[in-house]
């Protein structure tokens, strides 16, 4: 089977985002009188920002209010993250090399668009660089279920079955796996016993397996 698209996940795979997001939830639920610790989001990674504040919220009996709560959260995360959110090691490199081997890339991420838009433009990367970019809100179904790869794929004209889905959650894996695709896993937020079931695992892009793109 030819490898013929690379979709990559956005937090933990592009970027480490994950302690600002969680600075800037602990931030917003701080001004509702809500002691949310670090801790508290752990369970909730990878499942998108309604999840992952709506997690919280139920674990500490808070009423949340999605709208306006998430929006204050991003503004909160857009300040935080000037000129302090850089790639993870390999992401410009690997890019260059699928463009090399000439495979579409997509970005499927369960964060809303104001998020994906952010962290990428920090990073130095257009959402025009990827022939896909997907956000939260564009599937009903979220991580664990596959429907974002699956959509990325159709996208881009490209059965799942022909493409590497790059992960670091465990949701995030189990979606890959059940699109049909094969996963590199990252263990950037989670140890590799817990991303057991990826293809490959490896630490960030610059040591990830020439395998991976090459099956």
């Amino acid at each position: 089977m030819v490898i013929e698209a690379v979709i990559f996940d956005m937090d933990g795979v592009l970027v480490d985002s994950e302690r600002f997001i969680c600075e800037a939830a602990m931030r917003m639920f701080a001004e509702k009188g809500v002691p949310a610790r670090a801790e508290d989001f752990v369970p909730f990674v990878g499942m998108g920002e309604n999840r992952y504040l709506g997690g919280v919220a139920e674990k500490h009996g808070a009423t949340l209010d999605l709208v306006k709560d998430k929006a204050r959260t991003y503004e909160i995360y857009l300040q935080i993250i000037r000129g302090r959110l850089e790639p993870l090691p390999g992401v410009h490199e690997f890019l260059a090399r699928c463009r090399e081997l000439g495979l579409k890339t997509a970005v499927a991420s369960s964060a809303d668009a104001v998020k994906v838009r952010g962290n990428l433009e920090e990073i130095g990367l257009a959402t025009d660089a990827f022939a896909v970019c997907l956000n939260g809100n564009d599937v009903e179904r979220k991580k664990p279920f596959p429907d974002i790869f699956i959509t990325a794929a159709q996208r881009m004209g490209v059965d799942p079955g022909h493409c590497l889905v790059v992960e670091d959650a465990v949701s995030g894996v189990q979606a890959a796996k059940a699109a049909g695709a094969k996963c590199l896993a990252l263990t950037t937020s989670f140890p590799a016993e817990k991303l057991a079931q990826a293809d490959w695992i490896s630490h960030t892009l610059a040591d990830a397996p020439e395998a991976a793109t090459m099956w």
